[in-house]
């Protein structure tokens, strides 16, 4: 599992999806969370605008499992 820090209190799921460099533009998260089998701490997820908190996990089909940590 990857950890991705973030520096504020929550970060939204298009913004982590940038972050973690599963894609390369924030444009990129609408059409890509509607597409992509996405879960958060085992619940499938498609709001791009989903609040992650430390210790959230995130699954993206084809990318991998992440941890988000606080940095």
């Amino acid at each position: 599992m990857k950890s991705v820090a973030i520096k504020d209190e929550y970060i939204t799921l298009g913004q982590f999806l940038k972050l973690a460099d599963v894609i390369s533009t924030g444009g990129q998260a609408k059409f890509f969370v509607q597409e992509e089998t996405i879960h958060v701490n085992g619940e499938p997820e498609n709001r791009r605008g989903r609040k992650l908190y430390p210790q959230d996990t995130v699954k993206v089909e084809g990318f991998g499992e992440y941890q988000v940590t606080r940095s």
